[in-house]
């Protein structure tokens, strides 16, 4: 029978289970990705594990979030990385060495592999021909400890390229586009996999744009094939050697498809405070801006950057904007710099920032208050820049550098003749910001800041829960939404009970203490609830704060998982309409005993019994039971 890419590189790697849709499977993972803002957890997690080296063929620990440095505790958190990974077997990416994606995709991404990162934008990897995938950075420390990845086998979802991209139009239009017809919830359980003729136009680091971003689908990772493209970028890089020919069979049937014609594609805006609120540029054309930020995990490559100095060369900005370019790596900032591109960038005002996340993250650059700001990143949840009423639009870099030059949000395609980026057939590669593990890992000390505290783990779930309604939130509630980043929070990252305070402080500024003082309890939630990063600590940090279940409309993947990982209950309501049935300060109460049979949620308060139901399987239900999965694991050790 003919298969997909996606069916064939699952299959190759299932320790556990059949590929058969909607069951649970364990995949061998290859490759682990963390990086500083939820590696720190994610190496104390795996020190908990007690295993003495990582186990996977390569494991490697990027500092690329919490780089900048008021005080001692991004410093310390970065110490205790290079001293974990030199005993432990991991590579370490230095600060200054570049974002953890683009970093990867140059350096280490491989064709036919399997990659878990505890970064949401791991997908990036997909554009190698990858099956990678972000998750909570527990999962990724059971990997590195030899465990497989369970996942629900996904649906796949193809989507055909036809024709080739117009002057002015580029990848990041091209995700947007999908965003614009299936939206944030349009890729749960699936896996995007791209394919038809208008792949051979499309570069490495353009794919790598469309995968990354696919993320905000929902989907639980996206993938092109590895073929001529991939190689030529892996030559480049001085890999050839590592490059597969992965691509699906001719009859491969998907689930379901989408067709792009790229021919017809034009510039998209997606506007606040969604990634799927896209609209063409024609529609917002004219809006007066006070930022562009150019960079970020989604659109800081070589080809990305050069186009932006192409366009912005012999140029001005206009005296109204603040532009700020981020490069995705050294090795891009290293290129751009030797071939008189960042002059260019320079000369026409811009601001060069570090290669690292940056605003991406809210480290840093929080727009004016109300600001508009055009950014070329993945992400424009409200709050996120660091402004809670600033205004964050999602642009190609086309669009950002015509927007910067003119001062109002701009179609490209009025600038004239568009730049002609070629590949370069040869990178610059300067590995000497990698530390490699150590030959004599025994003598290797762990240095621990005092900000960097134990794990918390939950105990062993008693028979029956009950609690009060702490909160009850709406539809697409990410985990900004219950733990926010940026340059004040990110810091804390090491430390669950300092950074418990900041639980829902968007949403509710009392709900932290309200936890405390009831002794823990429930939250209520709309569809699709934890939407966005990996970051478990929007797990971890409740669970500190003694929430036991979570009753929602819908969960989105990662979330989930990580609810699960930390003894959390997540129930669905059978009835949507039942939502409307809880409140603020009922009293609830769910038996643990009955979760594999039917399920009934108890509203004590108003005396009404509500049917609930959850995807959970067995494997899972034993985790939570066990209070986590630290718990479980170290119960099966027994």
């Amino acid at each position: 029978m003919a298969k997909t890419l996606s069916q064939k590189m699952l299959e190759q790697h299932i320790v556990e289970g059949t590929f058969e849709q909607g069951t649970e499977i364990g995949l061998q993972i290859d490759q682990t990705l963390t990086q500083d803002s939820t590696g720190t957890m994610a190496y104390l997690q795996f020190e908990a594990l007690d295993v003495p080296q990582v186990r996977t063929k390569l494991s490697v620990a990027y500092i690329d979030h919490n780089i900048l440095q008021t005080d001692f505790r991004n410093a310390d958190d970065h110490r205790y990385l290079q001293s974990v990974t030199k005993k432990y077997g991991v590579i370490l990416s230095k600060a200054g060495n570049g974002i953890c994606h683009q970093v990867h995709l140059e350096r280490f991404a491989r064709p036919g592999w399997t990659l878990l990162g505890s970064d949401s934008h791991t997908s990036t990897a997909g554009g190698m021909g990858m099956i990678a995938i972000g998750a909570g950075g527990l999962d990724v420390a059971v990997a590195m400890a030899g465990g497989p990845y369970y996942v629900r086998v996904p649906e796949i979802f193809g989507i055909r390229l036809n024709g080739e991209l117009q002057a002015f139009v580029s990848a990041k239009d091209v995700i947007l586009e999908v965003l614009r017809h299936i939206g944030v919830k349009g890729g749960v359980e699936k896996i995007l996999e791209y394919y038809g003729p208008g792949l051979d136009t499309l570069t490495v680091p353009e794919r790598a744009t469309i995968t990354n971003m696919g993320t905000e689908t929902g989907a639980t990772t996206s993938i092109f094939p590895s073929d001529k493209q991939t190689y030529r970028f892996l030559k480049a890089q001085g890999r050839p050697d590592q490059w597969a020919d992965l691509t699906s069979d001719d009859e491969a049937e998907y689930d379901d498809i989408m067709e792009i014609d790229l021919n017809a594609l034009e510039p998209l805006v997606a506007k606040p405070h969604s990634p799927s609120n896209v609209v063409s540029i024609t529609e917002v054309e004219g809006l007066e801006v006070d930022q562009v930020c150019i960079g970020s995990c989604t659109n800081s490559s070589y080809k990305d950057l050069m186009t932006v100095a192409s366009i912005m060369k012999g140029k001005k900005m206009h005296q109204d904007v603040s532009l700020v370019i981020s490069p995705g790596s050294r090795q891009v900032l290293e290129m751009l710099a030797k071939n008189g591109a960042l002059a260019d960038l320079v000369r026409s005002g811009a601001r060069i920032l570090e290669a690292a996340c940056g605003p991406c993250i809210g480290m840093g650059q929080a727009p004016s208050t109300g600001g508009v700001s055009i950014r070329t990143f993945n992400r424009n949840f409200k709050g996120r820049s660091g402004t809670a009423d600033a205004q964050i639009y999602l642009v190609s870099p086309e669009t950002a550098a015509a927007t910067a030059l003119k001062g109002v949000l701009s179609d490209p395609r009025r600038l004239g003749e568009a730049p002609k980026i070629a590949m370069p057939t040869k990178f610059v590669v300067n590995d000497n910001l990698f530390v490699y593990p150590s030959k004599t890992p025994s003598k290797e000390k762990i240095i621990r800041g005092p900000n960097i505290k134990p794990v918390p783990i939950r105990g062993e779930l008693p028979k029956k829960l009950i609690g009060e309604v702490l909160i009850k939130v709406g539809d697409n509630i990410t985990t900004d939404h219950i733990l926010p980043a940026g340059a004040k929070i990110l810091p804390l990252r090491s430390n669950i009970p300092a950074i418990a305070e900041h639980v829902f402080e968007q949403v509710d500024s009392k709900f932290v203490h309200r936890a405390k003082e009831k002794n823990g309890g429930f939250i209520v939630a709309g569809e699709n609830y934890g939407q966005g990063s990996s970051r478990e600590h929007a797990a971890i940090a409740p669970m500190y704060l003694g929430i036991k279940g979570v009753i929602a409309k819908s969960f989105s993947r990662i979330h989930l998982a990580n609810l699960i990982n930390f003894g959390i209950i997540p129930l669905m309501f059978q009835n949507s309409l039942d939502y409307n049935n809880l409140s603020m300060s009922d009293f609830l109460e769910v038996d643990i005993n009955k979760l594999e049979k039917e399920q009934i949620l108890r509203n004590r308060t108003e005396k009404l019994n509500i049917p609930v139901h959850h995807s959970l399987t067995r494997r899972q239900l034993r985790i939570l039971r066990a209070g986590g999965l630290i718990n479980f694991i170290r119960t099966k050790k027994q």
